[in-house]
């Protein structure tokens, strides 16, 4: 009886559920940035809400909401109605990498706020001083394993994707070079420059102008293959380390509990978006690669990004105090 009750309540809401995937969006849409105006997740927000607001004839305005890596925004959305008029664009930071390294995570990342789809994903650059001896990746893993007792290298923080690369690379070499975590990466990409750290993984817009015009060498990219930003560049997976990627990439998420049809329509809107060219320009200007991929392609990948990093995570055994 229960069960043929469910049944009939759901064929009733079935048609009212279609209808509002139909109908979407009749008023103004926001989308949450747990980061502060300027960086790149705010920027590829700022590009889809702007485009999104073309396409559907309604503002699409983006909200900042900045704290804890990310996390306050990511709650902020996982609370809201499931309607689709309240959005999240999210690094992994506060995603794949905040399940493992955040225990009391307050939201579930695949249940509270499902993925739409990928928006785009930017490599690092290895970059050294031009003062250490190796020229290539394949010099740096001898040069690396021999004297990374008295190496170390930079980020932007504990946890950030450029920090996590270089526990990667750690446990790929066998090694241990000690992490010298900075408050933002520009200012460990000065010390880089200036000498007092001899290496670190830098974001492409930071890293790329500093390699081309000789103040850093850059050997890798982090890539699985050659990015059409900088194709220069060999990966470190052909350099000597197989299966070797990192990335900072960006997603489009939703309340939990939205409607399948309601994140269809999306997904289908913000890929048609992510294809124009003059979209696939501007988030190069930034070091994006644009992705756009199914809901479910998404979460497949959402889900093997937080298996890969949970690894990392434990054997490096990075802790936020």
């Amino acid at each position: 009886m229960k069960k043929a009750i469910a049944i009939l309540f759901m064929t009733l809401l079935l048609p009212g559920a279609m209808a509002h995937a139909q109908t979407y969006p009749a008023k103004s849409v926001r989308i949450v940035v747990g980061f502060t105006p300027g960086g790149v997740t705010d920027v590829a927000a700022r590009i889809l809400a702007q485009k999104l607001t073309e396409l559907w004839g309604q503002t699409v305005v983006v909200d900042n909401r900045p704290g804890a890596s990310g996390i306050i925004g990511a709650e902020t959305v996982s609370k809201a109605a499931p309607d689709g008029y309240t959005l999240l664009v999210s690094p992994q930071t506060s995603t794949s990498v905040a399940t493992t390294l955040y225990p009391k995570l307050p939201y579930d990342v695949v249940r509270d706020i499902p993925i739409i789809t990928v928006i785009g994903s930017s490599p690092q650059l290895l970059v050294l001083h031009p003062s250490l001896p190796p020229r290539t990746f394949r010099e740096f893993i001898p040069f690396a394993k021999a004297n990374y007792k008295t190496l170390s290298f930079g980020s932007g923080g504990l946890g950030s994707t450029p920090h996590l690369a270089g526990e990667l690379l750690n446990l790929s070499l066998d090694i241990k070079m000690v992490h010298v975590p900075y408050k933002g990466e520009n200012t460990a990409v000065a010390d880089v420059l200036g000498g007092q750290l001899p290496l670190m993984f830098s974001s492409l817009p930071v890293s790329l102008p500093l390699s081309k015009a000789g103040k850093l060498r850059a050997l890798a990219i982090t890539s699985l293959k050659r990015t059409p930003l900088a194709p220069e560049y060999p990966t470190i997976a052909e350099s000597g380390i197989p299966g070797f990627e990192t990335a900072t990439w960006v997603g489009l998420h939703a309340p939990g509990g939205i409607n399948k049809d309601l994140l269809v329509r999306i997904n289908a809107d913000v890929i048609k978006i992510l294809n124009l060219p003059d979209t696939r320009e501007r988030l190069a200007q930034q070091g994006i690669d644009r992705v756009g991929n199914s809901p479910d392609e998404a979460t497949a990948y959402l889900k093997s990004e937080i298996t890969k990093w949970a690894k990392v995570i434990k054997a490096a055994n990075v802790r936020i105090d």
